[in-house]
């Protein structure tokens, strides 16, 4: 699902978890891996790697728990939409469902 929606976007690097399909249905289940908190962290670092950005200039983004890894190691950490104990952890906080608003988020990093 997230793939084509990349492409689209001229997205370089994406991670996301793959829904299995049977005979065209949802089966509920995940294929490989999981993509959870210690993995988020870990794909942040090594794009900033691959692309040769040095952490302190990477955007984390996320709403739950599982994001706070993440949201803590990038250069800016920010709240999307997210939980309050998201929110408390964050650098910044978006509380409307825009991502364009980034632009002027990451113009003060």
């Amino acid at each position: 699902m997230v793939a084509p929606l990349a492409a689209e976007l001229g997205v370089d690097a994406f991670t996301a978890n793959e829904l299995e399909i049977v005979d065209g249905r949802l089966t509920g289940r995940l294929l490989g891996q999981i993509v959870d908190r210690a993995a988020k962290e870990h794909h942040l670092r090594r794009w900033a790697t691959q692309f040769g950005v040095p952490m302190a200039r990477t955007i984390g983004l996320g709403d739950g728990a599982n994001d706070l890894d993440m949201l803590g190691a990038a250069g800016l950490g920010i709240a999307f939409c997210a939980k309050p104990v998201v929110v408390e952890a964050a650098d910044a906080a978006l509380s409307f469902p825009r991502l364009d608003a980034l632009k002027l988020l990451w113009a003060e990093v």
